[in-house]
């Protein structure tokens, strides 16, 4: 593997049913990724897009080929060790945000804390850092409800990247969010990105959403269509 490499897939399927039903959702996915980029992957609905960012978030295991994440091959983990994978390793945003609605901020940045068994007080240390991280400091005591849908996403990112992962995977971000407040949030993934070395893979189906990204893949009907780089506003096919 490359040496810088964070992701490499080799030739990776993934396969739904048997038989006649059986629908190949990823028919050979040949990818590297390198540590502190930032990604987009698009395509239309039914392309292989979701398929292929569970499978890179360790939510999911391919049906055959391989996947190396920092050199461990993940398809051969069993479902225990991807959980623990997630836990250290990767930070994860969602359209709907997934806030728990009776919880402060604060209490919400925390959970992957509570999992992890830090101690109270240095849970509350690392939360507030987060939250001021995203410019939320003000915030920690709102619920979800007391909280627009931005500040609701900027509680999500805090979540996501209170215990300092690796990766950060981002599916339609913004998706939820109006057009002001999509440029605040990409503007803060792209900080993440550049200011704090987060290497970022996002879906997304909005094409300006995606020119926040450094490199856009799109994928078509299970397999890799286009694997661009745009440095300075000039795109650079990498095929």
């Amino acid at each position: 593997m490359p040496p810088q490499a964070l992701i490499e897939l080799r030739h990776l399927t993934k396969t739904y049913g048997a038989g006649d039903a059986a629908f190949e959702a990823l028919r050979g996915i040949d990818l590297t990724i390198s540590r502190g980029e930032f990604v987009a992957v698009m395509g239309p609905s039914g392309s292989g897009k979701s398929t292929l960012m569970n499978l890179l978030g360790c939510l999911d295991s391919p049906t055959s080929g391989n996947y190396f994440f920092q050199g461990i091959r993940v398809e051969t983990l069993n479902q225990d060790q991807r959980s623990l994978l997630r836990r250290h390793a990767l930070g994860f945003i969602f359209q709907g945000f997934n806030l728990l609605a009776r919880t402060s901020a604060l209490e919400n940045v925390e959970l992957p804390l509570l999992y992890r068994g830090y101690p109270r007080k240095q849970r509350h240390q690392l939360a507030r850092a987060a939250l001021a991280s995203v410019g939320m400091p003000e915030k920690e005591r709102n619920t979800p409800a007391e909280l627009s849908g931005g500040q609701q996403q900027r509680v999500a990112i805090a979540r996501a990247i209170v215990t300092n992962p690796d990766t950060l995977f981002a599916d339609e971000p913004t998706g939820n969010l109006d057009s002001k407040t999509t440029r605040d949030i990409m503007q803060l993934l792209r900080h993440l990105n550049s200011a704090l070395g987060i290497s970022v893979i996002m879906v997304t189906h909005e094409d300006h959403v995606a020119t926040y990204a450094r490199r856009v893949i799109r994928v078509m009907d299970g397999l890799i269509e286009s694997d661009q780089t745009t440095d300075d506003g000039n795109t650079a096919d990498r095929k």
